[in-house]
Order: structure tokens, then sequence, then C-alpha cells
């Protein structure tokens, strides 16, 4: 490795924080260059070509260096980077609020854009309770949520992440306590198309979420999930119908539902967004990650016109605003390569179309996954390995060694970062069945190195 890349490492270490992690030796690689689905690292021990299985957490969906989105960056930094949107308005953000409009389920037609999945989950939050309070029921401070969930890391988001074994049980007593529903059982999605689960426990959770919710229905203002798919508590797939029964506990009491559709949102899941899986649509959306490609943090909320005029109105029938106003709202280099790459989703027709170019895409992504992945089931430490849409997940039956296991990959030509027992991928969109192939094979290695045969 080049002096540069070893000097980096070490002006790293003790100097930044990364993600979940202490100030002790947070970066191992250094990376050098990015192309496509593959990253260059370089550590103490050389340089090497790899496979980003993480997708850059889920949001690198056309690969890195796409001409396209490079082009559109390039585009709006001649004419203007950014502008505060507090009275202000331009072309980028009002074309992207057009076409994330146009594309969205059901009637969600009015959007605040916001700088991080994050803020999105914090301002869906914010809108609930002031719609509440709007129609009356300043009691309605709290949210149902399900045990599982993760929302995001700021304080709100934080209060309805799962509050035993999520990542923020540490700062429980500093947030709002709020009302969890059980955990849906565990769903699968069949090579034909079919779901399957355990109806009897769906039905034994249907009974216990309508309890919960009729108990605590006068302080509640809203419920949050991650429709189908819940990511960072576990990448855990439950049933569709699931999501019917939240629809019809939020319409029973008055609540709105909202669908943190971040990570499943622009086809992960095998359809545009997760809750079309069960035709549900919500009150409140928040999405994210693949908004840009993975270019630039952006986030957007959209609402129903309901909600947005009962907030105008005002239970006194004065104008109210929704109190939150990030600095970089609306970013107008964010909102360009947004548009850009909703391009390279959509294509010009029906983004739900079966020609849809993402659809294409993660068809053979799910394909590609099951294939390359499903050999690992023969390892005695793999519990199971599940894959919808662009998601692969192999489950051990112990806690992975991260560090170990992610050199071991690293040194099979793939990027990843397992957690808990869980060695997941979430690829770009874009990768060929050879890297798909080369995926399989170098995860399949590594645990078996690492974890045994």
């Amino acid at each position: 490795m080049s002096d540069l890349n070893t000097d980096l490492l070490a002006r790293d270490e003790g100097l930044l924080w990364h993600p979940y992690a202490s100030l002790d030796g947070g970066a191992h690689y250094a990376v050098t260059a990015a192309k496509g689905a593959t990253l260059t690292l370089a550590d103490a021990h050389g340089s090497h070509e790899v496979i980003d299985a993480m997708g850059s957490w889920w949001s690198m969906v056309h690969g890195y260096r796409h001409p396209v989105l490079d082009a559109a960056a390039h585009a709006q930094i001649d004419t203007f980077s950014h502008v505060m949107f507090g009275g202000l308005t331009h072309a980028p953000a009002i074309e992207l609020a057009e076409r994330l409009v146009a594309m969205a389920p059901g009637e969600l037609a009015h959007v605040f854009l916001a700088d991080s999945g994050s803020i999105s989950v914090e301002v869906a939050l914010k809108l609930a309770l002031q719609y509440q309070d709007a129609r009356g029921k300043s009691t309605g401070q709290r949210f149902l949520a399900l045990r599982g969930g993760y929302h995001g890391d700021t304080f709100a988001t934080m209060s309805v992440c799962d509050p035993v074994d999520g990542m923020h049980a540490a700062f429980a007593p500093l947030g709002r306590e709020q009302v969890f529903l059980p955990r849906p059982p565990s769903a699968r999605r069949t090579e034909d198309g079919t779901w399957e689960y355990d109806e009897a426990l769906l039905a034994d959770w249907e009974t216990e979420s309508r309890s919960l919710a009729a108990e605590h229905a006068t302080v509640l203002a809203g419920i949050i999930c991650e429709p189908v798919l819940q990511g960072a508590g576990g990448m855990f797939i439950y049933p569709p119908r699931a999501l019917r029964i939240l629809r019809e506990i939020a319409d029973e009491h008055s609540l709105l539902l909202i669908f943190d559709e971040i990570a499943t949102g622009f086809g992960r899941t095998g359809e545009l967004f997760a809750g079309e899986w069960a035709n549900v649509v919500p009150d409140i959306m928040c999405m994210g990650k693949a908004l840009t490609g993975g270019y630039l943090s952006l986030a957007a909320m959209l609402c129903t016109p309901a909600v947005a005029e009962t907030l105008r109105i005002g239970s006194s029938g004065t104008g109210n605003a929704l109190l939150h106003g990030p600095t970089f709202m609306g970013n107008p280099l964010a909102c360009a390569v947004a548009c850009a790459s909703l391009d390279l989703l959509t294509g010009p027709g029906d983004p739900r179309s079966p020609q849809a170019p993402w659809r294409e895409q993660v068809a053979k992504l799910e394909k590609g996954l099951h294939d390359s992945l499903m050999p690992a089931t023969d390892l005695t430490a793999v519990k199971d390995v599940r894959v919808l849409g662009g998601v692969g997940v192999i489950e051990l039956d112990v806690p992975v060694k991260v560090h170990e296991l992610t050199h071991a990959a690293v040194a099979r030509g793939v990027w990843v970062r397992p957690f808990r027992n869980l060695v997941y991928v979430m690829p770009p969109y874009i990768c060929t069945e050879e890297e798909l192939r080369t995926l399989g094979v170098a995860l399949t290695g590594a645990i078996e190195e690492i974890h045994g045969a």
C-alpha cells in the first residue's frame, strides 16, 4: 500500500468517529476509487478491488460514477449548487416534488424535502402531532410502533425504534415513551410469487395489536412502520397482510398511518414502494437513501391532501405552518441529481410497468441473489437464507465475527458490513450475473473460513 493510503488510515484513527464505532480504528480501509458496482480499497496489505455488496448503505442503486448522474450534478453546479429554501423556490425542487407525487401511491400529494432520512421521519412525526392538535385531539402525543423497527438516530426517531433490542436502548430515558406492538410473524416470498407465513400467528398478532391500539387510542397520534421489511432491526420480512391490519386500526381510531420507505422505496423489495405489496396507501410516507442514487443526502416526506388541509386550516380556523426547516432543505444540487436518478429508475413510461428499468433490474437481482446465496444453507453456522427483491440475507445461529468476516470477504473481492448475526447484502441494481456469482462465492467462503463448514 502506498504511503498516502497508510497515512490516511493513520490520520483517521483517533480523529474521526465512524458509524457506531469508537475513535480507535473505526476505518479499516481507505477508498481510493469507485466505479459501477466496485470499490477500490486499500490497507496495509495492499489494494483490493471489491464489489460493494452494501450499495453504499442501500443507496447507490445505479452504481458509482454513473455518467447520467455525473452530468446532472455538473449541470446544476454550473447554475447554482445551493440556495436557502425559506421564501425562495427553484426548478429542481419543483420538478422533483412533481415527480415524487406522480410516482407515489394513492393521493400522496404534498412534499417536504428533508436533508436526511432521519429528518424526514422527524418531520412526519411532527406533522402527525400537529395534525391531531389541529383537529382538536391535543392528547394525541404518542405513536404506535412495531417491535424490531428502526427509524433513525435523532431523538424523536429513536423513540419509535425498538426500545429493547434496538441500537438506542441507552437513550430510552430521554425520549418520549411510545406504545409498541409486537413484531408480526416472519414471512417468505416464494419463487412462484406467493407469500408464506403462519396465519395463526398473524391472527394472534392482529388480536394483540387491536387490543393495544384500543387501550391507548386517546393518547395516540399515529402508527409508524417499515412496510414488509425491517432493515436495521434485523432484515426481518413480515406478511403484507399486516399492513392492511395496521391501516384498519389507524382508520378505526382516526390515527395517521406512516410508512418509513427510506430503505424499501424505489424498487428495493420488488415493488416500487413496499407498501404496494399490500395495496395499502399510508397517510404519510418517508423516502430517502436511493432517492439521489446514492450521490447526495436527500429525503422526502409526502402526505395526503386530507392531512395537509387539516394542518392548514387548524381547529381554530387559522393557518398552521409545518414547524421544520433545515438549512439545506430542497438543496438544488441534490434535487437535480434525484430527478436524473428517477429517470434512470422509471424510464419514460409508467414507473410500475413491467418495462420500467428498475423492475427488470430488481427481478434479475433477486434471481441472482437467490442463486448465489442459497449454497450458504449447507454451512452448519447458517440458520436461514432469505431474499426479497434486491435484499439478500444470510442469518447465522451465532453472532457474526464482524471484523474477521469482513476481512475474509474483502480478500475474496466483496465489501460487506455484517451486524448482529446477519451477513446481508443490498447491492447496486446494475450488478451483473458474474458479480452476483462472485458475491455469493465470496460470502459463503468467508463464512466457512470464519465460522466453520
